[in-house]
């Protein structure tokens, strides 16, 4: 097998995308990793819709599974979708009326927030953080959540839509909302990479 892609569970959905129907060795051939973290990751992924599981019967031999994307998958993976991003922000930044813009990215930060909020399902503050931790860990961006102080901090390693905010950093404005949704509270800025700060910092008001 001569593809090989990044081991995460968006490694997965691409594989599949690109090359269609794999069993577990197949995946965890080409991923360089074990059978068991791609049978994790397979669970976790059908969980959500994206993947399904067929039984393949052939001609000698034991029947074995093989996994596909779903209808849901196939939307959600694609070579153009940063391509696509990009032209979409312009069009939000060429709006001149703010509030109007303040709205639109607002209801932007409540869709993508939906499509998380799933996976978040803690109780407190600190506990919906490390979720969203988790949730940013398997798309391969590194977060942390300081509990430290007297109130929680989430902190980016890195940035999850770093093309974007090289353009503009009016980026930061809907990754506070979409974190605030996904909290459950208010959320501030404290520190920016954008500004030469090491991380970009999310403390809770």
């Amino acid at each position: 097998m001569d593809y090989v892609t990044e081991s995460s569970d968006i490694g997965i959905l691409d594989l599949l995308r690109k090359v269609g129907p794999l069993g577990v060795v197949e995946l965890a051939g080409a991923m360089k990793v074990t059978s068991t973290a791609v049978r994790q990751r397979l669970v976790r992924l059908m969980s959500q819709g994206l993947v399904d599981r067929q039984l393949s019967r052939p001609t000698r031999g034991r029947p074995s599974h093989r996994y596909e994307l779903t209808e849901k998958g196939r939307r959600q993976t694609g070579a153009n979708f940063a391509d696509l991003a990009l032209a979409l922000w312009k069009e939000v930044r060429g709006i001149e009326d703010p509030e109007v813009r303040r709205g639109l990215l607002q209801r932007i930060a409540k869709t993508m927030a939906s499509m998380y909020s799933g996976r978040i399902t803690g109780t407190t503050t600190a506990e919906r953080m490390r979720d969203v931790s988790r949730v940013f860990a398997d798309r391969d961006v590194p977060f942390e959540v300081d509990e430290s102080g007297s109130l929680p901090v989430l902190t980016a390693q890195a940035c999850p839509y770093p093309e974007l905010a090289e353009q503009d950093r009016g980026i930061c404005a809907l990754e506070k909302m979409l974190f605030a949704e996904l909290v459950g509270s208010g959320l501030r800025l404290t520190d920016c990479r954008l500004d030469g700060d090491a991380s970009c910092r999310f403390a809770s008001n």
